[in-house]
């Protein structure tokens, strides 16, 4: 990354909106979802594919990791209303953690993160819609979502830092 582009992705970095920062510096490009959630589910799976470079890692809000992560950021790991998405250390809610994970993926993928320039009450209004009737509209499963051969390296379900 050039200087300048440093410099642009510092800006955008700082112009979203950051729920909170972590300790640990370590939880980078990291999503938190609702496992049991078809609509969660399949946008994990269209993450997947568009991030060629297989820079995000999951977390389903029901494993014990991802459980621990929502109770360190005030999040309901029993009725998640938002998914998380942790970047350079830094915890993302709602709409800002779709924009902020936007920035992780390839163009043409990346220019999504423009969509911060979308009024924050807007997005999160939307954000929060579909959030609220995801089951209704889309369903939900009995079981978390069981990732393939192939990309379950990139599914984490216990804590990093006590895991031998």
């Amino acid at each position: 990354m050039t200087r300048s582009s440093a410099a642009q992705q510092s800006r955008l970095d700082e112009s979203v909106g950051v729920e909170s920062t972590v300790a640990d510096a370590s939880l980078n490009a990291l999503m938190v979802f609702d496992g049991v959630c078809n609509f969660c589910s399949g946008y994990v799976q269209l993450v997947i594919k568009m991030d060629r470079a297989c820079a995000i890692r999951f977390t389903a809000v029901q494993s014990p990791y991802g459980r621990l992560l929502c109770q360190r950021q005030g999040v309901d790991p029993d009725d998640p209303s938002t998914f998380l998405f942790f970047d350079r250390g830094r915890a993302f809610e709602a709409s800002d953690a779709m924009v902020a994970m936007f920035g992780r993926l390839p163009t043409p993928w990346r220019w999504l993160r423009y969509l911060k320039f979308i009024p924050k009450p807007v997005r999160d209004g939307v954000y929060r819609w579909i959030a609220r009737n995801r089951y209704s509209l889309f369903g939900k499963r009995r079981t978390c979502m069981i990732p393939s051969a192939a990309v379950r390296a990139r599914f984490i379900d216990t804590d990093p830092a006590t895991s031998s």
